[in-house]
């Protein structure tokens, strides 16, 4: 089934992007969680990654699922979904997928975490035993085909880690110096043409945190709470941050637009989505014009109204479209997982509107 870029509008609230149904909570209890979401622009292919679970449960986790979406006039065509059977080892559940693309040598890694049978978090918590293996597997096909299982876990463990020679070696970055836990990150190039790694992560202080780093993640500055991202204060949520190209001195993004032109120190803007409140509801996607300074995310443009979880952001430089993929309901946010894509003008344009009415 196709997604094409018509937008539906809900009475009292802004326009919101059309939705695509990727994967859907099933009668007899199978549920998917934990979308991830990466757009590959040799082929213009997007692959949306789950877990599927025979229950809501966290330790009910199974196996990773994915399905290949390709662009083919103003529309995206999805595959069916298929089973990662590679990406599993032996009386463990398989959980968390992350991927990632290594430009230079073409290939795919999705890196996830495999967990010894039903073990909880909460037990490995209590008994201070950790049960948890960091793999991955790679494709050099864009997901036509995946190697077997690769175990990280002797060799590197840690809340940042990174690899200075393509994905061959990996090492330990420093750990942020305030409690968080799921983050992501995003490249900031400024105006010079120097590199930041920008870190946003959960918390449970209703903020959540950031920080940056000048030294490619190998330690991070002092983290600080981001006052206009508001985090739920029991346990908080997953939120995703993408960096992109900010558009030129005087561009017009939008018509009619009130917007601040481009800061003068920045090439990259970022975009982010979470939940808009202090419950899973309500996802928003927040603008940030000048990532390199705090107080520089604009009020969110709500993008499904109602129950809203975790989220995932791509972008495609091609269409100069973002996609989102997201776990979303109308009575709770496990009943489905959707994709939709929209461009930065729509963006801005409901940005600009709301800050007009605010």
């Amino acid at each position: 089934m196709g997604n094409r870029s018509s937008r539906s509008y809900f009475p009292g609230i802004q326009m919101q992007p059309a939705k695509t149904t990727l994967f859907r909570q099933e009668q007899a209890g199978i549920t998917y969680r934990i979308p991830s979401l990466i757009y590959l622009k040799e082929t213009r292919t997007f692959l949306a990654f789950a877990e599927k679970r025979s229950s809501p449960s966290d330790h009910d986790a199974k196996t990773i699922v994915f399905r290949r979406g390709s662009q083919q006039n103003g529309s995206t065509e999805w595959s069916d979904s298929q089973e990662l059977l590679s990406a599993r080892l032996p009386g463990h559940r398989t959980m968390n997928p992350c991927p990632v693309y290594e430009k230079n040598t073409k290939t795919l890694f999705l890196f996830f975490i495999c967990i010894l049978g039903h073990t909880t978090e909460h037990q490995q918590i209590r008994t201070g035993k950790n049960k948890a293996q960091l793999c991955y597997i790679t494709s050099d096909d864009e997901g036509q085909t995946w190697s077997p299982i690769k175990d990280l876990t002797e060799s590197v463990i840690g809340k940042t880690i990174r690899s200075d020679d393509f994905g061959v070696t990996w090492q330990v970055g420093r750990m942020l110096q305030r409690k968080s836990s799921e983050c992501e990150m995003a490249e900031i190039i400024d105006h010079e043409g120097r590199s930041h790694l920008y870190c946003n992560a959960r918390n449970t202080e209703g903020y959540r945190v950031e920080a940056l780093s000048e030294s490619a993640g190998l330690y991070f500055d002092k983290p600080h709470l981001a006052p206009e991202l508001v985090e739920m204060c029991h346990g908080g949520c997953q939120g995703s941050v993408i960096g992109f190209p900010a558009p030129e001195l005087g561009e017009e993004v939008t018509a009619g637009a009130t917007s601040s032109p481009m800061p003068s120190d920045v090439q990259t803007w970022l975009l982010f989505t979470h939940p808009t409140g202090s419950k899973r509801k309500d996802l928003g996607v927040y603008l940030n014009r000048s990532p390199l300074h705090t107080h520089g995310w604009d009020r969110p443009w709500v993008v499904h109204s109602g129950p809203s979880g975790y989220s995932d952001l791509a972008y495609s430089k091609e269409t100069d479209r973002f996609a989102c993929l997201m776990e979303c309901g109308e009575k709770s946010e496990l009943e489905q997982i959707a994709f939709l894509t929209f461009p930065l003008s729509d963006v801005m344009q409901n940005i600009d509107e709301k800050e007009r009415t605010f």
